[in-house]
């Protein structure tokens, strides 16, 4: 009796093993991918190409501590798949505003990837105070122009938040003497990255000891710049539809008072929700506007919430 189970176990058991395979091979393809989307996962080392640079600074990976480092950012990345993703979804959106601003001020495109890191290119909120997608404090904002307080916050505007960026880095890079260290001073501050290059008598970034999170920064960054550069090296598959792209928009100039936003955003046949996703800057269901400064609020064209 229990040589008959065990042959029936057995052969149910070749039976479920026939069924998965059959399963596997036809599993469901979608119109526009090559594989089949059958339910595999593996996990690979990467192999770290050999030219990996910062604004065309190099990345000194002969040295193995860094090369480690470096490692551990592309590992980190490209297995938490669903952040990367976003970052593709994301980058399709907001890198057509971005590029165009750090290319008029001279600024590398590099620095981009800097922008992903800080706040995955969202109106983060930072415990110290910083905010936006440059992630911006409140002083550096006011310094460079930028209006903040409970009513209008310019930190959430990302051309001109991008522009304060820009100038920041440009005046670090004048002082530290590399677009690297400019980029660690991002983080850390000029006078943060001058004290300790001084202190170590050293010059260049991949030879500081830094603390954990300016320490990470750099290797950040370039991990994001290789992997959102090459999304097929990493395993990331997906086509041109699946990415976010900009609803077109046109500015229309405020230089008075608005008390209620909710009847303003009617007059354009959008709602109040619609108005501020367009205009994150604009903190308050009103603008205040004693001054009469002018204003520009995008609008998105008709036809794209309805």
């Amino acid at each position: 009796m229990k040589i008959i189970q065990k042959a029936l176990a057995f052969v149910g058991l070749l039976s479920l093993c026939g069924l998965f395979i059959f399963a596997l091979q036809d599993a469901p393809t979608d119109e526009n991918f090559e594989t089949k989307l059958i339910n595999d996962y593996n996990v690979y080392a990467l192999q770290i190409p050999d030219n990996l640079n910062f604004a065309g600074e190099p990345v000194p990976l002969e040295n193995p501590d860094i090369l480690e480092r470096m490692d551990r950012e592309l590992l980190v990345n490209t297995y938490w798949q669903s952040n990367g993703l976003l970052m593709f979804k994301r980058a399709k959106k907001y890198f057509p505003i971005i590029e165009p601003i750090l290319a008029k001020y001279g600024v590398p495109d590099d620095f981009k990837y800097l922008a992903v890191i800080e706040s995955g290119l969202t109106n983060a909120v930072s415990p110290a105070g910083a905010r936006g997608v440059w992630q911006i404090m409140p002083a550096t904002g006011r310094e460079n122009g930028l209006e903040v307080n409970k009513n209008v916050d310019e930190r959430y505007n990302l051309e001109k938040s991008t522009e304060v960026a820009c100038k920041y880095l440009i005046k670090a890079k004048e002082q530290l003497g590399s677009w690297t260290l400019a980029a660690a001073a991002y983080n850390a501050g000029n006078a943060g990255v001058s004290r300790r290059l001084r202190e170590q008598g050293v010059t260049k970034y991949y030879d500081l000891l830094l603390g954990e999170e300016t320490g990470r920064y750099l290797f950040r960054i370039v991990a994001l710049k290789e992997i959102l550069s090459n999304p097929k090296n990493y395993g990331f598959n997906f086509r041109e539809k699946d990415l976010y792209t900009n609803v077109p928009t046109y500015k229309v100039e405020v230089d008075t008072a608005v008390t209620d936003f909710t009847k303003f955003a009617q007059r354009f046949g959008i709602n109040y929700k619609v108005l501020k996703l367009h205009n994150p800057w604009l903190r308050e269901p009103h603008l205040n506007n004693k001054s009469r400064k002018q204003y520009y609020l995008e609008i998105p064209q008709e036809g794209y919430y309805n």
